[in-house]
């Protein structure tokens, strides 16, 4: 989690459980002007980090609206695209060419991946087939080219790495049908924790504008479960 305190922020505390994919328990305190401290203890936004060449970057909200950091010059994550949590309040400033002008209270990423081919009967071998919970939630979304979901399995006291995937469409007649897959790794006593994972639709073809269905699947707990979702292929060019 990253913080800016240029203007605003005099305490902060994060509590951030990883078991390779990274669980949200979030604390925080401000104050800034008249806002209260709950104005600042939950994120606002799921936003893609998108960096510019010049080192600077925008926040992309969702498919059409960006939003212009104005006070961080560089993005935190370098050159690299990742979704990410983040607190923000909309300020009257330039904008830059963009949606909106925003500060920044702080940002945290989520681990952000790539799809994966279909390997037929090797998935369970490579990828598990551990059951996991998707949880219906504001951060369980497709949109600008990710999918990102909450999921929820179970962890011990002493968790080990877990490893989770998307697998591209097996059925070429079926093209925007994915697969969500879960490797415990062995971890499959304790309790029940949640996580954030987005994953970029790098292997579906182009829509070319328009909109389609797009069906996951999943093992749960209580069985195969499928959700859809509303895909259109995002714009490559920078929007603004």
């Amino acid at each position: 989690m990253i913080n800016y305190n240029d203007k605003a922020m005099k305490n902060s505390k994060l509590l951030l459980m990883t078991s390779g994919i990274v669980f949200m328990a979030l604390a925080f305190q401000s104050c800034l002007n008249d806002d209260t401290f709950d104005d600042y203890l939950y994120p606002n936004a799921l936003v893609t980090v998108k960096p510019v060449t010049d080192k600077s970057f925008f926040l992309q909200l969702n498919d059409s609206t960006t939003l212009y950091p104005v006070n961080v010059t560089a993005s935190p994550y370098a050159d690299k695209e990742v979704r990410a949590l983040v607190n923000y309040k909309e300020v009257k400033e330039p904008s830059n060419g963009y949606s909106k002008a925003v500060y920044i209270n702080w940002i945290d990423s989520i681990l952000t991946k790539t799809m994966v081919p279909d390997l037929g009967s090797d998935d369970d071998a490579t990828y598990g087939n551990d059951p996991v919970e998707i949880v219906n939630d504001w951060v369980t979304v497709l949109e600008d080219g990710y999918l990102t979901l909450r999921i929820r399995t179970v962890h011990g006291s002493q968790p080990q790495k877990h490893t989770v995937n998307l697998l591209a469409a097996s059925d070429p007649a079926k093209p925007y049908e994915i697969e969500f897959r879960h490797n415990a790794c062995g971890d499959v006593d304790g309790t029940f924790r949640d996580a954030l994972v987005a994953f970029r639709l790098n292997m579906l073809p182009n829509t070319n504008g328009k909109t389609v269905k797009l069906k996951l699947k999943w093992k749960s707990f209580s069985g195969d479960k499928w959700a859809e979702f509303n895909y259109c292929t995002r714009s490559e060019s920078t929007v603004k």
